[in-house]
Parts: structure tokens; sequence; C-alpha cells
């Protein structure tokens, strides 16, 4: 947690007022809301999209942010949280961040209708300000994350993932929303074209870098509150899986799916999945793309010149690479 703090340093007062004006935002006329949006307000994470927003908006303004800066984070958050409150109700989760999911403590219907309210929030407060241009970097970021979900969907029931196919839906799935707030931070600033283009593309590296970290986590020893092989329980084909299907002999790759395919929920089988995965070269594999990932984010950084806020979106950089969950 300390590095976070850290990375959060140069942004600490914009951060409270952020947290503030964000609370505002989502009250309602119905106590059932209030409780509810409450409840989510008091368990947020480590706060990493509005912190990407407004780092990057004040590395490319020299330390300016405005009032669309601060709408522009909450419009991200409303629009999020959304998307995160109907997903539990799609994956049927009860849990999210160790605590109970809306759906788990005022079941599904309820929870969608929620998820429902804060989207329409999002909309209104950049449609009554004007923000136009701010809307349609997160409404492309919804949209981009739903065809990432859906893809998968399609092809996690044929287990044919190729590694183009698997990079198109971490890109939307993960990558677009993380994306968007480094867009939207440089938006928000009224940075030219090619500089949110630029931001944006920056935050795309990241993404994708977090999501094969994520992957990696799945074939390691250490506790992270994901047991290791839940992917392969899952049926989620991921990177380090889907290279060493690639680089094996046909009754390996055979063994391999079948396993996966009708053998995920017997412990022992799905440990020797993660031991051949590892024989076959892919955590190395999938380490040296994330590396890679992690390498053209920070090239993006070299345009500008040294301040903290620069500091800090390296810090976050080399974070993502080595959070140890």
């Amino acid at each position: 947690m300390k590095v976070v703090a850290q990375i959060k340093q140069p942004i600490v007062k914009e951060m409270e007022l952020f947290e503030k004006k964000f609370s505002n935002s989502m009250t309602s006329k119905v106590a059932l809301l209030n409780r509810i949006t409450h409840y989510i307000v008091n368990r947020k994470g480590k706060q990493m999209r509005p912190m990407f927003i407004f780092l990057v908006s004040k590395m490319v303004s020299e330390g300016l942010v405005n009032e669309r800066t601060y709408r522009g984070a909450s419009v991200i958050e409303l629009i999020h949280t959304a998307t995160l409150v109907h997903d539990d109700v799609v994956d049927d989760s009860n849990r999210r961040r160790g605590f109970f999911s809306i759906n788990a403590l005022w079941k599904n219907k309820i929870a969608v209708l929620v998820g429902d309210y804060f989207l329409s929030k999002g909309l209104l407060l950049s449609i009554d300000n004007g923000d136009f241009d701010l809307l349609r970097i997160i409404s492309v970021a919804v949209r981009e994350m739903s065809e990432g979900e859906l893809l998968q969907i399609e092809k996690a029931r044929r287990l044919d993932i190729t590694e183009e196919i698997y990079y198109e839906i971490i890109r939307q799935k993960t990558a677009t929303l993380i994306a968007a707030c480094c867009a939207m931070g440089a938006q928000s600033v009224n940075a030219s074209e090619e500089e949110v283009e630029r931001m944006r593309l920056f935050g795309e590296y990241i993404g994708m870098a977090f999501q094969i970290k994520d992957d990696l986590f799945d074939y390691g020893e250490t506790k992270i509150g994901k047991p290791t092989g839940i992917d392969i329980k899952e049926q989620k084909m991921t990177l380090p899986l889907i290279y060493a299907l690639n680089h094996c002999s046909k009754e390996e790759k055979k063994w391999a799916i079948n396993s996966v395919k009708n053998h995920n929920k017997d412990k022992k089988r799905v440990k020797e999945v993660i031991a051949f995965v590892k024989k076959t070269g892919g955590l190395e594999y999938a380490t040296n793309q994330m590396k890679a990932y992690q390498e053209k984010a920070l090239e993006l950084l070299k345009a500008y010149p040294q301040s903290t806020y620069k500091d800090s979106l390296e810090l976050m950089v080399n974070y993502v690479i080595d959070r140890k969950k």
C-alpha cells in the first residue's frame, strides 16, 4: 500500500475534493438508494481510475486541473460502478473486494436497477454540463468492454482462442477503461487530439500489462485472494496456456484441452495443467509480453518534461508489474 500512497502524493488534495464531489453526485431522494450508494462509497478500492485522470491532466497541463477534470473522474467512476454492479449479477458473484456484492445483500432486481441509476447519473452529469467530448470517451469504453466480455464468452465455449483474439479480448475488457481514464485526463484540460491519443495509448499499454500480470497470478504459489488455477477451473484461456497449447505436441495439446474442458474441477489435474504450462515456457513468454507493454507505456512518457506527476505515472506503470495481488 506504501507505493499507492507514494503515487497519490502529488494529487492528495485533488483526490480528497474528488471524493466529496463524487459522494454529492450520487445522492438521491430514495432512502434505499442512498443506503446502497453509501455502502459502495465506503468500500472503494485503491481508486486507480481517478488517480490516472488527475495525474495525466496535471502532467499534460503542467499542474492544472479544472471542474471538467473532476466531472470526468466522477463520470468514469459512476459508469464503471454501474458496470461492476451489473457484472456481479451476470457472474452470480457474492463478493467484491472481500465485501458482499450489491446483489448478495439486496438481490439481483435491486442490483440491476442500482446499476441503471449510476449509468443515468453519469450520462446526466456530462450532458448537463455539455461535456460531450468526455461522454464520448467513456461511452466508447463501455461499448468495447461489453464487446470484449461477449467475445470471451463466444470463444470460451470452443477453447480455440488464438493469441490475437486473446489480446483483443483483454484490450477491450480491461485495457480500454484505463485508456479512457488517461484520455479523459488529457481531454478535460483541452489537450490536443494528438496528445489525447498518446495518453489513450499509454493507458491501453498499462491495461494490457495489468491483465497479463493477473493471468500470471493464476500460476503463482502466493495467496492473493484468488486461488491458484481458478482460471483453468473456469475454462478461461489466458496467455500462458495459449502459448503452451501452441508450443507442444499434438498429444499434449489434446490432453491439456481435455483437462481444461472436462476435468477442471479435479485439483490434481489442474495442478498437472499448471505444471505443463510452466514446463512449456508459457510463464516466461507471458512475462516477456507483459514487460514489452510496460516498456511501450514508459516510452510514451519520455516526451514530457520532468514533474512529480510524471514520476507518479512511472511508478504506477511499474507498480502494475510488480504488485503482489
